[in-house]
């Protein structure tokens, strides 16, 4: 027995078929939810300090070295990340997602009190630390210029 048999026997029972199950899909894509991406808030911490005059080479040894040893004992981090330049150093923190970020807020902020001591004494102030939400960042970032100056 044809598998396609029925339906060469029957044309407009199979048109009514092929219309019925497009009508269906139709509907059902109409209905189905669709997002691009999902909503995900890492929970990821910033932490800054700043030391004037220093050279960014200082900055990573004697400001973000002793930090990063401290944060490296907190539970949790996935991802750790510095860049020092010149006078400033940024430490950025990425937590496991079911982490919560006022805890990890706490320990970030226990483990700099910790590294006080191992930081420069001339150090201005301590380092403070925010929370950040990396999807937040610019996409694009566009600079205009002129040769010519209205006032």
């Amino acid at each position: 027995m044809n598998i396609s048999a029925p339906f060469i026997k029957r044309p407009v029972a199979t048109a009514l078929l092929t219309i019925g199950i497009v009508l269906a899909g139709l509907i059902a894509m109409r209905t189905l939810p669709v997002a691009p991406l999902p909503q995900v808030d890492f929970p990821t911490i910033m932490v800054s300090s700043s030391l004037p005059g220093a050279s960014p080479e200082t900055m990573a040894t004697s400001v973000a070295a002793p930090l990063e040893r401290q944060f490296a004992h907190i539970a949790g981090i996935t991802e750790m990340t510095s860049a020092s330049g010149l006078g400033s150093t940024a430490i950025t923190m990425q937590f496991e997602l079911n982490r919560n970020i006022d805890g990890a807020a706490r320990d970030v902020q226990a483990a700099i009190n910790a590294a006080r001591s191992n930081l420069p004494a001339n150090l201005p102030s301590n380092p403070t630390y925010r929370k950040v939400n990396p999807a937040d960042a610019p996409i694009l970032i566009l600079g205009l210029t002129s040769p010519t100056s209205k006032r």
